[in-house]
């Protein structure tokens, strides 16, 4: 089995808490450790860790990396419009609608991209034409 885990530092652990158990939750993904920054990890059905909200261990103040972007795997195209649409309702900047992707020329790549509540790049996609 392959896993991969992101981490995103917060200036406001519990707002970003608020943000990613709500997006999350489409998915089945909730949160199975606390951390000891006051933020939280967030697990697959597995309890494998797959991505991390924290405050920077530098006391400095958290910003978005440019290039950087976490992506969400999803089961299916519903859920990619239903996590974009929850990211945006809850103050989330839209970075691209949901729909069929460049690299996807067969149909199989359907994703939407936003940002979350401290600039972090995620996108949301499901692989397969179903």
């Amino acid at each position: 089995m392959v896993s991969a885990a992101a981490m995103f530092g917060s200036n406001d652990i519990e707002k970003a808490k608020g943000f990613y158990d709500e997006i999350l939750g489409v998915i089945g993904v909730r949160g199975i450790l606390e951390h000891g920054s006051g933020g939280r990890i967030y697990g697959n059905a597995q309890g494998l860790p797959i991505l991390s909200i924290v405050r920077p261990y530098d006391g400095r103040a958290a910003t978005a990396g440019n290039g950087s972007m976490a992506s969400l795997i999803c089961d299916s195209r519903e859920q990619v419009v239903s996590i974009h649409g929850r990211a945006l309702a809850l103050g989330g900047r839209d970075e691209g609608a949901p729909g069929i992707r460049a690299g996807g020329d067969s149909g199989d790549v359907y994703a939407a991209y936003f940002r979350d509540l401290e600039g972090n790049k995620i996108c949301a996609v499901h692989f397969g034409r179903a």
